[in-house]
């Protein structure tokens, strides 16, 4: 188990997930996105974020559910950190954003390992509770470092 500090919990269909309020820069209301061409379809396009190109992610189809149709909740989280090197700037769309808070036991715990369990966990570091519920934490270094955008362009063509 590895202890994490605050967190940001946020929402596709039913499932929540949390991202360490560390990368955060902002949270923005949903808005028009700029669509690139021949772009992956979880890579919905850029905004504008304080003059700076910003590519915007969906979140669900990251993960490889269903997207839904954006509501009044519908958010973009604004993450910047540093994987490597360089630094990352990138957005998430997410169906819904609840708080900034802490996991129980302020803790993380691996994913559990199993045969029936081989799947690509490239996306998640670990599971936390939130009022007894499971939270996935967004390993978002595997994500979106360099070899995983690369990768994730490659898959396009």
């Amino acid at each position: 188990m590895s202890s994490i500090g605050q967190v940001l919990t946020l929402g596709v269909g039913d499932a929540m997930f949390a991202v360490p309020v560390t990368s955060v820069q902002e949270i923005l209301d949903m808005r028009p996105v700029t669509r690139l061409p021949d772009a992956p379809m979880h890579l919905l396009g850029v905004i504008d974020v304080r003059n700076e190109g910003v590519p915007v992610m969906d979140l669900a189809g990251l993960l490889g559910t269903p997207s839904f149709a954006d509501t009044e909740g519908t958010r973009i989280v604004v993450l910047r950190f540093r994987p490597s090197d360089s630094e990352v700037v990138v957005a998430l769309k997410a169906d819904r954003v609840y708080e900034v808070t802490s996991l129980e036991g302020n803790a993380v715990e691996p994913l559990p390992e199993s045969e029936l369990l081989k799947w690509n966990s490239r996306l998640v570091s670990g599971l936390g509770r939130k009022d007894g519920r499971f939270v996935a934490l967004l390993d978002l270094h595997r994500m979106f470092g360099v070899e995983a955008l690369g990768h994730a362009f490659d898959l396009a063509a």
